[in-house]
């Protein structure tokens, strides 16, 4: 075991023993992210398999020794693999494919390359074999379009671009954004009062349906006091031309408001929240599971309400200026 790093005997950072020990933790890492769940000395084909494929990536030596396998038992079960599976050589070629293009092509390009080097494979096939192996191709994230055309009855655009308030719940904005994560996606509903930028009510779910409206309308009406008949401005999105969706506005004494058409600039206070949150929160952190990215957008929204300082309100936090508004009143 190495001594401390100021030791004069531990080894430097570009010193062979530690680049050694680097490269084997690389490869001990990959081995056990792949290998999770294969049981001790049983599966000896299976690790083989993935030692196999991770060699493109590390060295043999480093694999064996993570996976506490013998050299000549990896070469036994790699035979014995290659004898039973006729496949081998297309798996392989097509592992090198899709790792040359980082998970860029999908069974059809990968059956392009395949023959633009002169290998005749059919595109069903490839596309069996590359489910065997686990392989996807990359997902492209497609920005999240509440519009799916006219469903119900459409508000008009009461606002006009005009975000200015003199008083709490005199003008709310509302959209959706989606969040991206390992193939996952999370949904965010906010409701923002105008007054003073704060997001009084919002839902977080993994779908962006109907229950995720309800919720948030019924945080945001707890807000309202006897007189309050605030507008809501929304963009054209499925969710609020429901007459469900109306007909809570109206009971509640909310005055519904559209954005027109494919027009994000009518509730721009909306969209520029979502790219300071965005900005401020979600890129800033690379974040592996959807529970890890619902728990920093509550915190981040608890500090952009209470915390965060705005220009716009004098170097006041949105709480800050809406409780010196009341004692002022």
């Amino acid at each position: 075991m190495y001594k401390g790093i100021n030791s004069p005997s531990a080894p430097r950072d570009n010193s062979p023993d530690v680049q050694a020990i680097l490269r084997y933790l690389r490869a001990e890492i990959a081995w056990l992210k792949r290998a999770e769940g294969l049981d001790g000395g049983k599966f000896q084909r299976r690790k083989a398999l993935i030692i196999q494929e991770l060699r493109r990536e590390h060295g043999l030596n480093d694999l064996l020794r993570a996976a506490g396998m013998a050299r000549s038992t990896f070469y036994h079960n790699l035979s014995a693999i290659r004898k039973a599976d006729k496949h081998l050589a297309l798996k392989e070629l097509i592992l090198d494919i899709y790792h040359h293009h980082k998970g860029r092509y999908g069974y059809r390009r990968i059956t392009l390359a395949l023959r633009r080097s002169n290998v005749p494979v059919n595109h069903k096939t490839v596309q069996r074999l590359m489910g065997e192996l686990s392989l996807r191709a990359v997902i492209r994230v497609r920005k999240y379009r509440s519009w799916k055309g006219q469903v119900g009855k459409i508000a008009p655009n009461r606002l006009q671009r005009d975000f200015t308030a003199s008083s709490a719940n005199e003008k709310w904005v509302s959209d959706v954004t989606e969040f991206a994560v390992n193939g996952e996606k999370l949904y965010l509903f906010p409701v923002i009062d105008a007054f003073n930028g704060e997001v009084i009510a919002y839902s977080l779910s993994e779908r962006p349906v109907m229950a995720l409206v309800d919720t948030m309308l019924d945080k945001a009406f707890t807000r309202l006091t006897p007189g309050d008949a605030p507008v809501l401005h929304t963009d054209q999105g499925w969710q609020y031309q429901m007459t469900a969706y109306q007909d809570r506005l109206r009971a509640a004494g909310v005055v519904q408001s559209m954005s027109r058409k494919g027009n994000c600039l009518d509730n721009a206070m909306a969209e520029s929240f979502f790219s300071t949150l965005k900005s401020e929160c979600f890129h800033l952190e690379e974040f592996n599971s959807i529970p890890t990215l619902r728990e920093a957008i509550n915190a981040y929204i608890h500090y952009y309400n209470h915390e965060r300082i705005s220009l716009r309100l004098n170097g006041l936090s949105p709480v800050e200026f809406r409780l010196l508004h009341l004692k002022a009143a």
